[in-house]
């Protein structure tokens, strides 16, 4: 925009100030309320929650666009009150005293004059222990009087032709289909917050009845029993089977909800849920500290699936810090990032070799037979689908150090299988991943346990075993060092070389000693001991790629469990390396007592277990 565009010059009248009427403020306000149909809904939804409603009923037509429709049993309005509540700033919900004390969703009392605003609203609403019910329409800004009306109970308020005032806006929304995904994720949301409440969401078409979209009867029980019975209708029943239960409390904060296994990863965001005194909210600060929380399980391009709740005195978190209220903002932000984290990694570590069951399902799933068509790729497939395919993998083994043979054993060709003595282990309950049987293509161990068998990954159990040692290691007194008879000569280029010897001090704790050699090189002079023999030159470009994924934002301890991760994977079983039966059953063991090691550092199963009733069920014998 030029300075012609704004009628300013230097022969040009001064700009007049004016004081807008309530039209054009009402509809301004509209504009940061409610962007789209979803925002709507979400105003109207917490108004009906806010009024104690127990059963809510949502219907929409052409994505919200056309109509909007919230139904509640809540204690409605009085008649007297209801020009009132259709005004701006007007509410029940606050007196304005403390804008630090809010117990509400909403609390501002511009919802419904803005809605008003822009579309057509209709208030129907029977307050608790009136005669009779009232009804009060306002079209663009212009209310009508109130009439009578008829209504059992609670409220409904109806919303048509939304935008129709503001008719630009409707060239920004999107789709009747995404507009509706967006109502669907709203209600949803609202409703893994409340529990207690039973909601329906409908999208009436053309008229009628319509359909039911999504419905979540009320549960009943205690706290954890209800919001269990809620997300497993919400998320569905793999995501309960495969969470932790939360409940950590700290300074004042508690933090509920259940976390999914690292094993149970998505390849994006879109399964974290996250509530603030029950509101929903999308807040840098706790994704952060739901990220961080899982950044040792997980690599970049995995994410958690949560659903978390903090609950805290009013006090001390802000929620009048964003239009739509979706961020807030805490009075000690450290104390709620530290309690996410450590809650999260305490229940982490508690799972110890615990692995999802989606990870057996996939299996079995593709162990079956296909049916032609895109039909085929089902829910029993999602691990497959979710997850990078073993090509695309960050190796760089092929330099490492060489395979280890085992004394006694010739070449194989492959195929290639090794079937053990059968050793003297009970088939024991304590012993979870049972006893080895044999060795497959050097690579995987196959265990019996007492009601199924085990598949592990020998190398990806390794190194997470490795890494487990190597973290008691650097927070005991460091990790123990080995060094080499004659330095390993590294030639890194100038600019690696200077980012490597940048952390040279903190790579000492590790057990790795460098030391420059002149222009673009490095001397290797001690390695860490656990590694036993490497290969220097491709231990340190790893940790040069593991330093520049790493953005300057990441704390010290973060970028030392990186390197660790990396410096692991050199020191763990190779793929390829035969393994005898007692060597099988002593990795088993230590799976077992390690937390975490139901996955690999990149958060990838170690192991897959298949109980003996499924395996019947691929042959038919059930």
């Amino acid at each position: 925009m030029t300075m012609a565009d704004r009628n300013i010059g230097p022969d040009s009248a001064l700009p007049v100030i004016r004081q807008l009427d309530d039209t054009i403020i009402n509809r301004i306000a509209a504009g940061e309320v409610v962007e789209r149909p979803a925002a709507a809904v979400k105003e109207l939804v917490e108004n009906a929650l806010d009024a104690g409603a127990r059963r809510i009923e949502v219907a929409y037509g052409d994505g919200g666009k056309r109509l909007i429709r919230v139904t509640d049993d809540g204690c409605g309005i009085p008649a007297g009150d209801l020009p009132l509540a259709l005004s701006r700033h007007a509410t029940s919900k606050i007196d304005g005293s403390d804008l630090m004390d809010i117990r509400s969703f909403g609390f501002r009392g511009e919802a419904l004059a803005s809605l008003g605003a822009v579309g057509r609203l209709t208030v129907t609403s029977r307050a608790r222990g009136s005669a009779e019910a009232a009804r009060i329409a306002v079209t663009g800004g212009d209310m009508s009087p109130v009439t009578p009306a008829a209504l059992s109970r609670g409220t409904v308020v109806e919303l048509r032709d939304l935008f129709y005032a503001t008719p630009a806006r409707l060239k920004f929304m999107r789709t009747d289909r995404a507009e509706a995904q967006a109502i669907t994720d709203v209600v949803k949301r609202l409703a893994m917050a409340e529990p207690a409440v039973s909601f329906i969401l409908r999208d009436v078409g053309d008229g009628g009845e319509g359909r039911i979209t999504f419905r979540a009867d009320a549960e009943t029980g205690d706290l954890f029993d209800a919001l269990r019975g809620r997300l497993a209708g919400i998320l569905g029943t793999e995501f309960t089977e495969n969470a932790l239960a939360i409940d950590i409390e700290r300074e004042g904060l508690r933090l509920t909800g259940f976390a999914a296994l690292p094993t149970y990863s998505r390849g994006s965001a879109v399964a974290q849920y996250l509530f603030v005194n029950g509101r929903p909210v999308r807040d840098k600060l706790l994704i952060g500290a739901l990220r961080a929380a899982y950044m040792d399980f997980l690599s970049r391009d995995r994410h958690p699936a949560a659903a978390l709740f903090i609950d805290c005195d009013p006090q001390v978190v802000d929620v009048n810090v964003h239009p739509a209220k979706a961020e807030v903002r805490f009075r000690e932000p450290g104390v709620a990032r530290g309690l996410i984290v450590s809650g999260l990694r305490h229940a982490l570590a508690e799972a110890g070799h615990r692995a999802s069951t989606t990870v057996a399902g996939a299996t079995l799933g593709a162990m079956r037979p296909e049916p032609a068509g895109p039909e085929s790729a089902g829910p029993a497939r999602r691990y497959q689908m979710d997850r990078p395919s073993a090509g695309a993998r960050h190796l760089s083994y092929a330099a490492q150090a060489p395979v280890i043979e085992t004394p006694g054993f010739a070449e194989a060709a492959a195929p290639s299988a090794r079937v053990e003595p059968e050793p003297e282990i009970a088939l024991a309950e304590d012993l979870p991943l049972g006893a080895a049987r044999a060795q497959v293509h050097e690579n995987y161990i196959i265990a019996q346990t007492a009601d199924g068998i085990v598949i592990v990954d020998q190398h990806a159990a390794h190194e997470r075993l490795v890494y487990e040692r190597l973290k008691r290691q650097m927070a005991e007194n460091g990790v123990a060092a080995q060094a080499l008879l004659i330095p390993d000569i590294v030639d890194l280029g100038e600019g690696d070389c200077a980012r490597l010897l940048t952390v040279a001090e903190d790579l000492r704790r590790l057990g790795l000693a460098i030391e420059p050699f002149g222009g673009g090189a490095v001397a290797v002079r001690e390695t860490p001991a656990i590694l036993g023999e490497i290969n220097a030159k491709a231990l340190l470009h790893d940790i040069l790629d593991e330093i520049a994924d790493l953005d300057d934002s990441a704390t010290l301890g973060a970028r030392i469990d990186a390197v660790l991760s990396r410096v692991a994977c050199h020191g763990s079983i190779r793929s390829g390396r035969r393994m005898r039966g007692e060597e099988m059953n002593a990795l088993l063991r230590e799976m077992e007592a390690t937390p975490h090691s139901g996955q690999c550092n990149h958060g990838r199963p170690t192991y897959v277990e298949l109980k003996l009733s499924d395996i019947e069920r691929l042959f038919g014998r059930t």
